[in-house]
């Protein structure tokens, strides 16, 4: 069990975001310049939201809407979960489960600083089995 913070750190300072007034259109060209699966929604450096691939495929796509008059503000969700660097992984990963959700933004007081996925949990749950696995092998073999 770690705090998010270090998950942060080894990730890099990378914060993707747009703004609200951003067609949806150019905000899948974000995504997939950063191949990451959500961005921030800020105004006026604040978060006011997330869009998702998941927000795409269900409110634009199924539905025949045009992605390149909607905005991202049409489609994101607003009502955002987030979590502070403390948050220890198991806590996100539980909170991540029950919600439903991919991605958390962090944010510290009223600053956000980093957005962490389910890709970023699973990561570290296996590099942490490796090396548990590494210190029993090499404890059985001393």
């Amino acid at each position: 069990m770690k705090p998010v913070s270090e998950l942060l750190k080894r990730r890099g300072p990378a914060l993707f975001h747009i703004s609200p007034d951003t067609t949806v259109f150019d905000a899948l060209h974000v995504l997939a310049k950063h191949e990451v699966g959500a961005l921030l929604v800020m105004s006026e450096g604040k978060l006011v939201g997330v869009i998702s691939e998941r927000d795409y495929t269900r409110k634009v796509a199924l539905l025949g809407k045009n992605s390149k008059e909607m905005k991202v503000s049409e489609i994101m969700t607003a009502n955002v979960i987030t979590v502070t660097s403390k948050s220890q992984t198991t806590e996100c990963m539980t909170l991540m489960s029950q919600k439903r959700i991919r991605h958390l933004p962090v944010v510290d007081g009223s600053m956000v600083i980093g957005m962490i996925s389910i890709r970023d949990l699973m990561d570290d749950i296996i590099a942490d089995h490796e090396q548990t696995i590494e210190q029993l092998t090499s404890y059985i073999q001393s």
